[in-house]
């Protein structure tokens, strides 16, 4: 009796009332559907804010599908064993919080993107680094991971697993080629994340996580390259190509050439210009002469719209008029190369 008539004190005092489903989900954040607003509360809005979701770039995972297929052949060809490289993801990152989570003791690389003046960060897992050390030594090959006693690692050591960095790089720069030449070059080599810091921590950047498999052996590689370091090439990131060619169509191309060579274009002589006060010209009238500079052997300009394309002499061809050409025409200054560089002084004038 004493107990039933204790409840309802305490249900109105609101003390350790449960709570429904719907409360729940407003207090967790979870209660606007997925379809819903995109104003998040909650405990989710603190969780995810600290997320990072930027564009998508899909050039990136052509480059680093490529990178997979170079990579397996070069390791197998310097391990002199069967090596799987695979491509594990790709994802948006805090370079504070990526520097965080590194284990020690491992090796970190922080390399430059001498085309791009910036740099980027390879690292090798522990796994993996006894694993190179221990097939370049000669080790038996067992399945049987080694036993990783956490100390830090020696110089012969450090040396063996930065040919594999150096490896790892050429081949990055490979996979890039076809959009944009780089070359990436060791700056040094580090063992204490706290020392290979490029970038703010608050900075974004892409993480590729690669998987390298040795029968048995292995271990992970990671590759950070801050949003900054691939600014120069974004415009090229954001396009989608399919295949190897990046985006190249033979037919595409050859009726392209076609057309241009069946075009049309108008081209004007032009016997002299001048330029005349506003005033003298509302003043012409019927009868008036006006007296050019020139001669009847002056040459004559042939202009394709806006565009000067050489001079000739003229004279006459049976019942027509014709012109002479003096000289070749003159080639555009304006190359594929050049209009190139303007776009990226624009982009950087920005």
């Amino acid at each position: 009796m004493i107990e039933a008539a204790a409840a309802p004190v305490v249900a109105d005092a609101g003390i350790d009332r449960l709570l429904n489903q719907d409360e729940i989900d407003n207090l967790l954040g979870f209660a606007n559907p997925e379809g819903g607003a995109t104003n998040q509360t909650g405990l989710r809005a603190i969780v995810d804010s600290a997320m990072v979701s930027y564009e998508r770039l899909p050039m990136l995972e052509i480059v680093f599908d490529r990178l997979v297929r170079l990579l397996t052949t070069t390791l197998r060809n310097f391990f002199s064993d069967n090596v799987e490289v695979s491509l594990s993801d790709i994802t948006s990152v805090r370079f504070g919080d990526y520097i965080n989570s590194i284990p020690l003791p491992t090796i970190l690389a922080v390399f430059k993107a001498e085309e791009w003046d910036n740099f980027g960060l390879i690292t090798v897992d522990t796994t993996l680094a006894y694993s190179v050390i221990d097939v370049l030594l000669g080790g038996r090959r067992s399945a049987a991971m080694a036993r990783l006693d956490g100390r830090p690692y020696s110089t012969i050591e450090t040396s063996l697993v930065r040919r594999l960095l150096e490896i790892v790089l050429q081949d990055t720069e490979l996979a890039f080629k076809p959009l944009s030449a780089v070359h990436f070059a060791i700056d040094r080599i580090e063992t204490n994340p706290r020392f290979a810091s490029i970038s703010r921590p608050a900075n974004a950047a892409i993480l590729i996580q690669l998987r390298i498999d040795m029968e048995g052996r292995g271990g992970a590689v990671d590759i950070l390259l801050p949003y900054a370091t691939i600014e120069p090439i974004r415009e090229m990131l954001l396009q989608s190509f399919m295949g190897e060619k990046f985006g190249r169509d033979p037919i595409w191309e050859d009726h392209l050439a076609t057309e241009i060579w069946q075009a049309t274009a108008s081209v004007d002589a032009i016997l002299h210009e001048t330029q005349l006060p506003l005033r003298q010209i509302m003043s012409l009238t019927v009868g008036d002469t006006l007296m050019f500079d020139m001669d009847p052997d002056s040459p004559v300009t042939l202009k394709c719209g806006d565009v000067e394309l050489t001079d000739g002499r003229m004279g006459r061809a049976g019942d027509r008029i014709a012109i002479r050409v003096n000289r070749p025409l003159r080639r555009s200054k304006t190359t594929f190369a050049a209009y190139e560089a303007s776009a990226t002084v624009k982009k950087d004038g920005k």
